[in-house]
């Protein structure tokens, strides 16, 4: 059984926000998780619930109470893998297009956390609980490539780590509407929840957390650019949101672009990652892996240089 917790924060804390303070006070929780917990009977402030917004005085008392963990319910499923790398700490996939990263809510099986539990006979870190085991980031269903996954929690936590200080790279390919004016250059724009739809994200510049995005053109297409993206940041649809930011969103993307796309053949955003690299965490050495162009997206960048020299504005299904 769970035991309480208490806490007091000292005087010098005054002004600072209770989720950030707890966050602070326990760095194996993550702040995402523990703010699940505010609003219940988990997290006490003078006996009373509070919400992660409030501002500490200063010497108030805090009761916090961690639930138990759940065991998993997410079952092992023999699902092919892409494997580019593998060692004891950890596994680096080149994710299929269509396939969910973690269980949520709709996708309790047919994950790439279903499929690394067979592979792993289980042997994944547990730092981001029992529905993301071993998963220490994520790309999109329909966004295909390079994808770490942890297989111990010193592992995890040197990654998590990594992608924290901005040091690990990650190169995207996309094909993005329209003639981008620039050769290159950067977004530099902060990413938050969109204010009146829950389920996307926007450009926030009053609540949303940094987010820097840096391109530049490949090839133009006529109507279409294929580009190279470098991410600083990590945040939830990131490219997909500069992009849009930008008037050029990504071909496919119905989401945060035109409901529908002009090639009938693709199915979700033309979002390729194609690079990964970071310190390995035991040997400190630096390693990069290089997720080939999937057949999708070369149909695209094919069927988009045919559109551009004929002209036409049919939908293509070659």
């Amino acid at each position: 059984m769970a035991d309480w917790i208490s806490i007091v924060a000292e005087e010098e804390e005054a002004g600072k926000r209770i989720d950030k303070f707890l966050a602070d006070f326990m760095p194996n929780m993550s702040r995402s998780y523990l703010q699940k917990l505010f609003g219940t009977e988990n997290i006490l402030l003078e006996g009373k619930k509070v919400k992660p917004g409030y501002k500490l005085t200063g010497g108030e008392r805090i009761r916090l109470l961690i639930p138990e963990a759940v065991e998993p319910k997410i079952e092992p499923e023999e699902i092919p893998l892409d494997i580019l790398y593998e060692d004891d700490d950890v596994i680096v996939i080149n994710k299929p297009k269509g396939m969910v990263v973690h269980p949520a809510a709709g996708h309790y099986s047919k994950t790439l956390v279903n499929a690394l539990l067979f592979h792993c006979r289980g042997g994944l870190s547990g730092i981001n609980g029992v529905l993301r085991p071993g998963i220490v980031h994520r790309i999109d269903m329909d966004t295909t490539g390079v994808l770490i996954a942890c297989k111990n929690d010193a592992a995890h936590s040197c990654i998590a780590q990594q992608l924290k200080e901005h040091s690990v790279t990650r190169r995207y390919y996309a094909v993005v509407y329209g003639n981008l004016k620039e050769e290159q250059g950067t977004v530099n724009a902060p990413i938050g929840r969109h204010p009146t739809e829950r389920k996307k994200m926007a450009v926030n510049w009053k609540n949303g957390k940094e987010a820097v995005t840096h391109y530049r053109v490949l090839e133009r297409m006529g109507g279409y650019t294929w580009i190279e993206c470098r991410l600083e940041t990590g945040r939830t649809h990131q490219i997909r949101v500069h992009m849009a930011s930008l008037g050029h969103p990504l071909v496919g993307d119905t989401v945060y672009g035109p409901a529908k796309c002009p090639f009938s053949f693709l199915h979700g955003q033309a979002l390729h990652a194609y690079i990964l690299g970071f310190v390995h965490p035991s040997t400190r050495e630096y390693m990069e892996f290089t997720a080939p162009l999937p057949q999708y997206f070369q149909k695209l960048l094919e069927a988009a240089r045919i559109k551009s020299v004929s002209g036409t504005k049919k939908i293509l299904n070659p």
